[in-house]
């Protein structure tokens, strides 16, 4: 494989291609039935598991085991998140893994009562208090869905009508698959509790005003950037600050405060300099990427997953990588929620941290002293995707790089390190290369993540590595999280 320093990812912007067809996130597969296993008997035990898990009632006509029929309700929906992300405007990269953590903190919360082995997190998040309000009998399955339907609608945002109609469309189909043989009163219980969870964890989403305000106008007018030698600054309205106070937004594990921070190599014109000659590197990866057109290339195609309209998000790849883990090996649907919990949380507070280092050290981006110092007419290769030439916002750490570590961090307390895996995040797209990539290990995916943004011109050597570095500390204190049932 090719230096991963020499690998690319192309970064945020607003970038519309033409609609595709939606239809494969409107249809749920027919022989998805209702299980056994999502239907208890609600207790209201302080705490305990609520339920007592019945027998399994069997009779699918399609031979479909409950492991199969419990993926397919997940994926799903992890299927029309991913395109739902693909589309939303003004979200990437922080706010919609924000929106990831809250999603999947619902889920959770919708299914623990049935989860043998595991806790509510409102013993664990500052302010999160789960009204335990389940009545009679209930299919999890049905509370699921009407949980979904809702925290998608309303954490999922800027996007097109059409949306709306796919998660109603797949609400309502997946409800008609998963009530068969299911009376009235348990299909009204589920889903109001469903519905429930979604509401409490809308409300307690709602109390982090710094976050609320900061979604709504992601690019504010009120933030004027310090000035100095070597400080990123914009020139054009599009490439104003964005979010330029989400480190002050909540985190779930590991806060801003809480997190270390390494500073960066200071500024330098002198040819000598270590920050000068990172800049050279840059020009070389950047020139040399677009003339071979080769490996880097594909990597850096392959990696984008920042062109609004064209492709999903950084966060969001995560997820993508999450759901083909799952399929993979066929992980229980505890063990799926439990995982994604965890990924979402990560995400989260990674964004959090990587955003309150990159306001405060204000590192410029490359093409600015390129262009200064060794070549007027150089371009990144963002450039040839989108109408600016560079992220809107600093460039230390970089946020890609504490992505993909966060997640990586994850994947490995879950599956081990060292795995064979073939990523098909964007397998058939042609559009742009999507060629399925394979790894040895979840590091090794993790690195050339990251550092495939300097070939794409826009960060240095320096902001990946403290990005990777940073995205191991978060998971590291995610992996610590224990939201498990202690034995007595």
């Amino acid at each position: 494989m090719t230096n991963v320093r020499l690998n690319i990812f192309l970064v945020l912007s607003i970038f519309f291609v033409g609609l595709q067809s939606c239809s494969e996130d409107q249809e749920i597969a027919s022989d998805l039935l209702a299980t056994e296993d999502f239907r208890t008997q609600g207790n209201n035990q302080n705490g305990q598991e609520r339920g007592n898990n019945r027998p399994d009632r069997g009779g699918n006509p399609n031979g479909q085991n409950d492991s199969e029929t419990r993926q397919q309700l997940l994926t799903q929906w992890l299927d029309l998140y991913l395109e739902m992300d693909r589309y939303a405007t003004g979200m990437r990269p922080t706010s919609t893994s924000r929106a990831l953590a809250y999603i999947h903190l619902a889920g959770y919360e919708t299914l623990v009562p049935n989860m043998e082995g595991y806790i509510s997190n409102s013993r664990h998040l500052p302010g999160l208090r789960i009204e335990d309000n389940i009545r009679g009998e209930i299919n999890y399955g049905v509370a699921l869905n009407a949980c979904y339907a809702i925290v998608y609608n309303h954490f999922m945002l800027n996007l097109p009508d059409r949306f709306s109609v796919m998660v109603e469309a797949l609400r309502d189909e997946s409800l008609n698959i998963l009530s068969r043989n299911e009376n009235d009163e348990v299909i009204e219980n589920s889903t109001a509790w469903g519905v429930s969870i979604a509401n409490q964890i809308i409300a307690y989403s709602q109390t982090d005003e710094v976050a609320e305000a900061q979604i709504y106008d992601p690019q504010p007018i009120s933030y004027v950037p310090p000035t100095g030698d070597g400080y990123w600054t914009f020139s054009a309205e599009p490439e104003r600050a964005l979010f330029p106070f989400w480190g002050d937004v909540r985190t779930f594990v590991i806060s801003s405060e809480q997190t270390s921070s390494i500073p960066p190599i200071a500024y330098s014109t002198d040819p000598q300099s270590a920050y000068y000659l990172q800049m050279v590197d840059v020009q070389i990866a950047n020139d040399e990427a677009r003339a071979e057109d080769g490996e880097d290339l594909w990597i850096a195609e392959f990696w984008s997953d920042d062109v609004e309209g064209l492709m999903f998000s950084p966060p969001a790849r995560q997820i993508s990588i999450a759901k083909q883990l799952i399929e993979r090996n066929n992980i229980s649907m505890n063990e799926s929620l439990h995982l994604l919990l965890k990924i979402g949380f990560a995400l989260n507070d990674a964004a959090v941290s990587s955003w309150a280092d990159k306001y405060e050290h204000m590192v410029m981006r490359p093409s600015v002293f390129i262009q200064n110092f060794l070549d007027p007419n150089y371009q990144t290769n963002l450039y040839t995707l989108i109408p600016w030439p560079n992220p809107t916002f600093p460039a230390y750490p970089s946020g890609h790089s504490t992505f993909a570590s966060a997640a990586g961090g994850v994947f490995i307390d879950f599956f081990g390190n060292r795995v064979d895996f073939t990523d098909r995040s964007h397998e058939g797209r042609t559009e742009f290369r999507g060629t399925p990539r394979s790894f040895d290990s979840f590091e090794e995916m993790a690195e050339e993540n990251g550092y495939s943004r300097l070939p794409l011109g826009v960060h240095m050597e320096m902001d990946c590595a403290e990005g990777l570095r940073l995205g191991y500390e978060i998971s590291d204190a995610v992996n610590e999280y224990n939201i498990r049932r202690q034995r007595t």
